[in-house]
């Protein structure tokens, strides 16, 4: 039965197995053993995908608010009478993860000993399943009906660059003059979004470094290279040097969500749901 729902809720043999930690060929012998015992099809099966039938279709509606329930009674079961241990997979852009989230991780495993964790710093959107992500970090607005989203904090773009670099080619006053500035292009942000006396100004950017990782754009920034638009949870540490400052600040008024995000099942294992919890509150605290 929890393959037959893996292989719906996936919507596919491949996809299931990777979510459930099995051959391919386990499940599909699972789910076939099922349509042998109960006599019927459940599934179409095609090269390019896999749906249900009419038979399936029932059969997935009464049967997976009862999986849903006996996970729970074992989740709860096992949480009453076992340690938090195990395996959890968090991910984070490399940047703030670096700032934020691994000062945090001795402190994390010093309240479960039993944990291990797989710290994940990248700046890609990774998929939560194909990746076995269990818990993830984003900055940014997350429109994922498969997965859940708390929000710890908020962060503002911020315009900045380094006291040589201003030295040298003069500070903007406004946003139409990084016309005349090295501009540091992270990933496909060729346009810089600004507020303006007449609302929102989108202005074209170019520069002699682009990167779709924020540490090569801090690096760029701190050594003079340019200017970078960034979030300024990522530049904590930086502050703290008189080096590198601000400019352009009464024409950013934009803030992001930092939240904490995994994927939507009933059942969430007690290592996941201590580890968010403990995330919430310290990150909270932090930003």
């Amino acid at each position: 039965m929890s393959a037959f729902i893996s292989v719906v809720e996936t919507g596919g043999f491949s996809a299931a197995a990777r979510k459930t930690g099995q051959s391919q060929s386990a499940v599909s012998k699972a789910v076939n053993a099922l349509e042998k015992r109960l006599g019927v099809a459940l599934l179409h099966r095609s090269t390019r995908k896999v749906t249900l039938t009419d038979q399936g279709q029932k059969y997935y509606e009464r049967t997976k608010p009862l999986l849903d329930e006996i996970l729970v009674a074992d989740n709860e079961l096992t949480s009453s009478v076992q340690d938090v241990s195990g395996s959890i997979r968090i991910a984070a852009p490399s940047t703030f993860g670096r700032l934020h989230v691994l000062p945090l991780i001795p402190k994390l495993l010093s309240l479960y000993s039993g944990l291990q964790v797989d710290l994940v710093l990248s700046d890609a959107l990774r998929d939560m399943v194909d990746d076995r992500i269990d818990l993830a970090i984003r900055i940014s607005q997350v429109n994922d009906p498969d997965s859940v989203v708390r929000r710890v904090a908020s962060t503002s773009l911020v315009c900045v660059g380094s006291r040589h670099y201003f030295a040298q080619r003069g500070i903007p006053k406004t946003p139409a003059d990084l016309i005349d500035h090295n501009c540091l292009i992270y990933g496909e942000m060729t346009e810089w979004a600004f507020a303006g006396s007449g609302g929102r100004l989108s202005i074209p950017v170019r520069g002699t470094l682009s990167s779709n990782s924020a540490e090569t754009i801090l690096a760029g920034v701190i050594n003079g290279v340019g200017i970078g638009l960034m979030y300024r949870a990522s530049l904590v540490g930086e502050f703290e040097t008189p080096d590198v400052i601000t400019v352009l600040d009464e024409f950013l008024n934009e803030t992001r969500d930092v939240s904490l995000v995994w994927p939507k099942r009933r059942f969430i294992p007690t290592r996941v749901r201590r580890a968010t919890d403990f995330l919430t509150t310290a990150l909270s605290a932090r930003l």
